[in-house]
């Protein structure tokens, strides 16, 4: 068909500014600025007010095209075409944002099994009518669908708005769909398995939640005739802590056994690299903990995406992504020699660090009232700003506004629990800093033997760390002795009280 149409050189600036939009990191200054210009509001209006406003003025614009019957960017000449097309794209996404987000609600909900997508008819149609062919529109849709996907899981479950939460959601999206969604769009929307990340922070910060963001976020093939999606997104990630397992067992849950392979071994088992499936990403947390041994053969996965399961001979491949994640530095690992360099370099396509609680309230002490907004919303399933405030007083007094957050976020949470059960939270001071304290008083005096201080010491760790795992892995002493002396301390206190 010959082109009928041509955009003005005004037409041309504005969808200039829509394109902009539609391929800007949302969570960037870039993407703040093209909102402001879109929307022709000032700075006297909130970054939410001009966002609104702008998405309703493209909408208009496209709905005067539509009447005039110039909406189909096929009419139009070459130089308008891909212009056009791309800033459909922001429309046709923010005009089923409100079906979008009701179909990953109903997703989490069904769990695994793909559920039917009930405004596809409907979504098909608008792209239809803007020009897209069969194959277009199935590919359009899905791509829809995983920028909302991406967008609705890294602004839900990440709320702060330090400087540091803002690099982090940035890093997020780039992690994604890299530095440039067009640049995704054309080359890497099927190919992102080699891209393995490496997310650093302490105990508590949030790294399976900032992997959950990226592993729930990957590209799904819509199925036309099935009417659903692929697979369901919810099944895309998968997760397996490390520290939780002995050597022997590692080796099983991640790449799965025979049976008979090793005692114990009844029956055949999948491990996780089986369970993720193409579209996917599994995460492992505390990579750290693993030995040489596992580390060569996560490396081989790395590198040819095979391996074979415990007592077998099978060769099976893996196509998902893998995404790694500890509470050490990684320097630290590599200098000590716990963490093969080729391993290393295999794993780091991407490094994103999650920042420690306390330097995100000390960026901005706001930062305390949206993480409590988002954790008192989900223990009571309403809005509560009452609520909140309330406890805000609450933790100036107990356990202060100084106070340090060792635990993080998931400190914070039960902190919150803790108050509206007692209304009160101490938090975990040091123990014996005063110098009044009476096991200083002894440890200076000499009256204080190696088991105690020992035991004293693995129950002070817990306190901070909250697991026997952690304690054993700092004190490098087995799990069941950790256990043991903190048991031990705590019945002795007892006894004297």
């Amino acid at each position: 068909m010959a082109a009928r149409y041509r955009l003005s050189a005004h037409e041309r600036d504005f969808f200039r500014l829509v394109e902009r939009a539609a391929l800007a990191n949302p969570f960037t200054e870039e993407r703040l600025r093209v909102n402001k210009q879109l929307s022709g509001l000032s700075d006297e209006f909130s970054e939410v007010e001009q966002n609104e406003v702008g998405v309703k003025t493209v909408r208009k614009r496209f709905k005067c095209l539509e009447e005039a019957g110039r909406d189909n960017f096929n009419h139009y000449v070459a130089q308008d075409q891909r212009l056009l097309k791309n800033a459909t794209m922001f429309d046709f996404f923010h005009c089923f944002i409100e079906p979008f987000d009701r179909h990953i609600l109903q997703q989490l909900e069904a769990g695994a099994k793909p559920i039917k997508v009930n405004f596809a008819p409907e979504a098909f149609a608008y792209l239809h009518r803007k020009g897209y062919t069969d194959e277009e529109k199935r590919r359009a849709f899905a791509m829809t669908f995983q920028i909302w996907r991406a967008y609705y899981f890294i602004v839900r479950n990440l709320a702060g708005r330090s400087a540091v939460m803002k690099k982090l959601r940035q890093s997020l999206w780039n992690n994604v769909f890299t530095h440039s969604i067009d640049f995704y769009i054309q080359y890497l929307w099927s190919r992102m398995e080699d891209f393995s990340t490496i997310i650093v922070g302490e105990t508590g910060t949030g790294k399976g939640t900032a992997a959950m963001a990226i592993g729930r976020s990957g590209y799904i093939p819509f199925d036309v005739k099935l009417g659903r999606f692929e697979e369901s997104f919810v099944q895309s990630f998968v997760t397996l802590n490390l520290s939780q397992f002995s050597e022997a067992l590692i080796e099983s849950e991640l790449f799965g056994h025979k049976k008979g392979a090793f005692t114990g071994a009844v029956d055949d088992h999948e491990g996780i690299l089986q369970r993720c499936s193409r579209y996917g990403a599994i995460f492992l947390d505390e990579i750290g903990e693993v030995s040489y041994p596992i580390q060569i053969k996560l490396l081989k996965v790395l590198e040819e995406r095979l391996y074979s399961p415990v007592g077998s001979h099978e060769i099976h491949r893996f196509d998902g992504r893998i995404i790694a994640a500890t509470n050490r530095s990684v320097d630290g690992l590599l200098k000590k020699g716990l963490m093969r360099s080729d391993f290393y370099y295999r794993l780091c396509s991407d490094i994103i660090t999650v920042a420690p609680l306390r330097d995100r309230i000390k960026a901005d002490p706001r930062e305390l009232d949206d993480l409590l907004n988002v954790i008192v919303g989900k223990i009571l399933g309403v809005e509560a700003p009452e609520v909140v405030d309330h406890l805000l007083g609450l933790m100036t007094e107990q356990p202060g506004i100084n106070y340090d957050w060792p635990g993080n976020v998931r400190e914070l949470a039960q902190c919150v629990r803790g108050l509206i059960l007692n209304q009160r939270y101490k938090g975990l001071p040091a123990e014996g800093a005063g110098r009044s304290s009476p096991f200083v008083m002894d440890l200076d005096k000499g009256n204080i033997d190696a088991q105690t201080l020992l035991k004293r010491y693995c129950n002070s760790l817990y306190r901070r760390y909250g697991t026997y795992g952690e304690v054993a892995r700092r004190t490098k002493l087995d799990r069941r002795t950790v256990k043991k002396y903190i048991t031990d301390y705590n019945l002795s206190r007892r006894s004297r009280k």
